[in-house]
């Protein structure tokens, strides 16, 4: 694997001409995806700015031109006007100026009457390597012009750690306040969320106070994308702690998760029910968004990092790495988040194959309905038994392994991933794409993502149990194309 020194890692992008035969030397790789996101060059992680608007879904992610290396970060925007069909548009916000001269990260998105604006934080290090976070704003116009704010909105607070990033904008009718709040890691290296708030959203900002969350005051040493979602009749807080481990999670110490409640503005509290639940229960989920905007208080859209921190993958060695997940539909069902696909994603199928099938089409779905034990092998070769997906009813557990692909990676993480369900399983709805899986169990209680890299010769289809259903060969929803 190619060693990066900083100089490369942190190169300036100055034109497209710089980055076009990387392009047309990733596009011909075997694992590049059909209908999932994926960086136009380099490595792709968090989704951003996610956001409806005159008719568009606008969604960014932070990229690094170079190679499958976390360096200087840019946002990349891709469109849609379905949630399913996505066409690259080009470069974001830069990171052009002093306050952000290592990075534009992560951030939201929000409309107003005009146009929407976008919040970031922008990655500031001086000549001796000492970082400074800003929160910062940029207005993206009708026209797609993007116009950054000369200032940031605020800098770092004094009484936490250089980490302090990733602003989610949120508007709280009730007090008709604007609400930014942030991931954050104490003084005593603990994870925090900390909130600022203004009466106007693009200045005027003043720190209101870190968020109180009874019983999480020592879970994990660093908090990443936060963000507060109204669905119902409760609020549910999303974040990301780093470097804890939790059970039936290996050795993995990123996790994307939430906790159900009620958010106290005025104090600045989320009353919870006590239990963080997992996002996703396979091996490669983090840094999800939901979308700012969807116009049904009942729900919302989600989409994730298909990857970890700290983690690599076969295609690094093509000098591109990442995806993004399919979008997703959250409700709330039993004080649960239940993750379904989008209802478009159907439109996709094109042949219908039996189950009998020995061979499964690279990008393909998996509709299926269950009774008592289930052992499948995906993308079995004669050599190797591919994923493997195991029910036992007795105990009510999933669980999904990937040791006996050939292509192994993320070892140390651990190779399987296990979930007990609250019922019985009856049905698995699995979705294949030249390099990943998602597996959402029984009508959206579980789901388990994971990257697969299968070689030629691992597309075998095995099903021992009590199994009905149909395989659908899907159709190419995400146009591969360069755009700077």
């Amino acid at each position: 694997m190619k060693q990066w020194t900083k100089e490369e890692r942190y190169r300036v992008l100055q034109s497209p001409d710089e980055i076009i035969d990387l392009h047309r030397q990733i596009v011909k790789s075997p694992y590049r995806q059909h209908y999932h996101i994926q960086p136009i060059t380099g490595l792709l992680n968090d989704p951003n700015g996610f956001v409806y608007h005159n008719g568009y879904w606008h969604l960014f992610y932070q990229w690094c031109p170079w190679g499958a290396v976390h360096g200087l970060k840019y946002w990349y925007e891709v469109q849609s006007e379905d949630l399913i069909h996505w066409i690259n548009m080009g470069v974001g916000i830069k990171p052009d100026h002093d306050f952000d001269n290592k990075g534009a990260y992560s951030g939201s998105a929000l409309v107003t009457e005009q146009s929407i604006y976008l919040y970031y934080t922008g990655n500031h290090r001086d000549e001796n390597w000492q970082r400074t976070p800003y929160t910062c704003l940029v207005n993206m116009r009708d026209d797609g012009s993007l116009h950054k704010y000369s200032k940031p909105l605020f800098g770092p607070s004094p009484n936490y750690t250089e980490h302090q990033r990733d602003p989610k904008i949120i508007y709280h009718k009730e007090n008709e306040t604007y609400y930014i709040m942030l991931g954050a890691q104490s003084r005593d290296h603990h994870g925090r969320i900390i909130f600022y708030k203004s009466k106007t959203f693009n200045k005027d900002y003043e720190f209101a106070g870190e968020l109180k969350v009874e019983g999480y005051e020592d879970f994990g040493d660093m908090w990443e994308c936060p963000s507060i979602e109204h669905i119902g009749d409760v609020d549910v807080l999303i974040f990301c702690p780093q470097h804890l481990k939790l059970k039936d999670r290996g050795n993995s110490i990123h996790h994307n998760g939430y906790l159900i409640g009620h958010m106290d503005y005025e104090t600045l509290t989320f009353h919870h029910d006590g239990s963080f639940h997992v996002l996703d229960f396979g091996f490669d989920s983090y840094a999800a968004e939901c979308c700012a905007n969807i116009g049904d208080d009942n729900k919302a859209v989600l989409i994730a990092w298909m990857g970890l921190p700290d983690a690599s993958y076969p295609t690094d060695d093509e000098d591109w790495s990442g995806c993004l997940t399919m979008p997703r539909e959250l409700t709330i069902q039993n004080r649960r988040l239940i993750q379904k696909p989008l209802k478009g994603f159907e439109d996709l199928r094109q042949e219908t194959l039996p189950l009998a099938t020995k061979t499964l089409p690279t990008a393909c779905e998996l509709d299926l309905h269950i009774t008592g034990a289930l052992d499948m092998q995906l993308c079995k070769s004669d050599d190797h038994d591919g994923l493997t997906i195991r029910y036992e009813p007795v105990h009510r557990t999933i669980t999904i392994d990937r040791s006996h692909m050939h292509k192994r990676f993320n070892i140390e993480q651990g190779e399987s991933r296990m979930r007990q369900l609250h019922q019985d399983l009856n049905h698995l709805r699995i979705f294949i794409d030249a390099s990943s899986i998602e597996i959402y169990v029984n009508d959206g209680e579980a789901l388990f993502t994971s990257r697969i890299f299968p070689t030629k010769d691992e597309h075998g289809l095995v099903i021992k149990g009590q199994v009905e259903g149909q395989i659908y060969a899907l159709d190419r929803a995400v146009k591969d194309n360069f755009q700077f």
